[in-house]
């Protein structure tokens, strides 16, 4: 099921179903991103509880899912973005009205600790939810006008997305310093198309055996690491996914650009990836704009998706189905 696509005078509702709106985010933070969405023609409003933060940097879980159900069933509201990441929307697994979000099908757009909301609710209601930008990246972010060409793209319109490399990055939303982006790097070789599934990596794997975990079967699947990890934690979290009794049934393989603090280097990646048997026959593609440096591209949970991974690191991405 795939939510109703947006149109100008569509209106944004900013929630905080992991951890609160950082105190870090200026005033002039907030009207850049309020800025962007306005250039697409929407309107943004806060969840009643968007500001708060407790010692745990959230709110307690009830607050948090009434913002949430609000969202979902506010006539006025045609997508929701998080606030920010975290380390607490697991929480509200157990907790969701999952029937109300069946009946009200809207965008949901966010990334990091999102993965488990995001992920849970394509599992649960089968709604294709998205992993793209939230509120705190396209407001602190010094480069965005990518993050919002792909949110554009794949919110406003069923055609087809073509996933091109970014020019330029910088390692995280708060980073000054501009990167030279050197595109996307291929791995295997290879050519597929599949179901989209993905997100963090550790949060991904907070999921597995649950009945939040999506079905791997035809699937791409799509992974980032941001620097709380180095390299060496990366293969640990990609042998749990392996290790899923339908991860025989992955089709591809793409890999999100990783921040610098993880050390990880296309050398130690490939080794890596050529080191599992599981992944010899399964086309895989990295470096790709998403994940915690910035700016990055939006990519469905539960959408379609075509890979073509050639030598010399011609990759093609193509959101088919969004």
């Amino acid at each position: 099921m795939i939510p109703p696509k947006l149109k100008s005078g569509d209106h944004v509702r900013v929630i905080a179903p992991a951890h609160g709106l950082s105190p870090k985010l200026t005033k002039e933070n907030k009207e850049q991103a309020i800025k962007g969405f306005g250039e697409l023609g929407l309107t943004v409003s806060y969840g009643k509880y968007v500001h708060e933060r407790d010692e745990f940097n959230t709110t307690p879980i009830e607050k948090r899912l009434e913002d949430l159900h609000d969202a979902f069933t506010d006539p006025n509201v045609q997508a929701i973005i998080p606030a920010m990441g975290g380390s607490s929307a697991n929480q509200l697994l157990k907790y969701i009205d999952y029937e109300l979000i069946r009946e009200n099908p809207k965008i949901l757009c966010g990334l990091s600790d999102i993965t488990a909301l995001a992920n849970a609710i394509y599992a649960k209601t089968k709604l294709v939810t998205y992993y793209g930008p939230h509120f705190t990246m396209l407001g602190a972010s010094k480069i965005v006008d990518y993050s919002f060409e792909y949110m554009k793209k794949t919110f406003f319109s069923d055609a087809a997305v073509r996933i091109n490399p970014s020019e330029y990055y910088i390692d995280s939303e708060w980073d000054s310093q501009v990167i030279v982006n050197e595109g996307f790097w291929s791995i295997n070789e290879g050519e597929v198309k599949g179901k989209s599934i993905g997100g963090n990596f550790i949060t991904l794997n907070l999921l597995m055996g649950s009945e939040f975990m999506p079905d791997l079967t035809d699937s791409i699947v799509f992974l980032e690491a941001n620097k709380v990890i180095e390299f060496r934690d990366v293969q640990n979290y990609l042998q749990a996914i392996l290790n899923q009794p339908d991860s025989h049934k992955i089709k591809g393989l793409i890999i999100g650009r990783f921040q610098k603090d993880t050390s990880m280097t296309r050398e130690l990646l490939t080794t890596m990836i050529h080191s599992k048997k599981e992944l010899k026959n399964v086309p895989v593609a990295a470096n790709v704009d998403f994940g915690h440096t910035a700016p990055m591209c939006t990519l469905p949970v539960g959408g379609n998706i075509s890979l073509q991974v050639k030598k010399d690191d011609k990759v093609h991405i193509i959101v088919e189905e969004h």
